[in-house]
């Protein structure tokens, strides 16, 4: 059965260029519900214990440096069948096999600075959800 949350990051790069409020404003219009919201910054620690899966990946070290290059913003999404349906909206990892109007078209820098995250797998939803929010931070 499909969880009606999922987690997305607003990554360093999105942030940095001021694309926040309008990447929000396209997940909003999009039907989802922001039910929890926080800018926080990501330590070594966070990045290598969050993107862990990727250990063995050539890309995990570049992945935790940027990761930490700069604030995030991180937020739980609600919507029924909100994980396939935000992955649909963020669009293929690389930009430029991203589907036109997708977040990622719209706002990733390249492959490896693609402006926003979006969980898997309705197990990697809570699993994330629950590394950057406490139960008191969802509503």
């Amino acid at each position: 059965m499909a969880t009606n949350r999922t987690l997305t990051m607003i990554k360093p790069n999105a942030v940095k260029n001021g694309h926040t409020g309008a990447i929000l404003e396209k997940i909003t219009a999009s039907g989802f519900r922001i039910v929890a919201l926080k800018m926080t910054q990501l330590t070594s620690s966070d990045a290598k214990k969050f993107y862990d899966v990727h250990v063995d990946k050539p890309f995990y070290k570049d992945l935790c440096d940027f990761m930490i290059s700069g604030p995030i913003v991180a937020a739980i999404l609600e919507k029924e069948n909100a994980v396939e349906d935000f992955r649909t909206l963020i669009g293929s990892t690389d930009p430029e096999e991203a589907a036109e109007g997708t977040l990622r078209k719209i706002f990733a820098e390249s492959k490896s600075k693609n402006a926003v995250h979006g969980s898997d797998s309705d197990d990697n939803a809570r699993i994330e959800a629950g590394f950057h929010f406490s139960r008191r931070e969802q509503f």
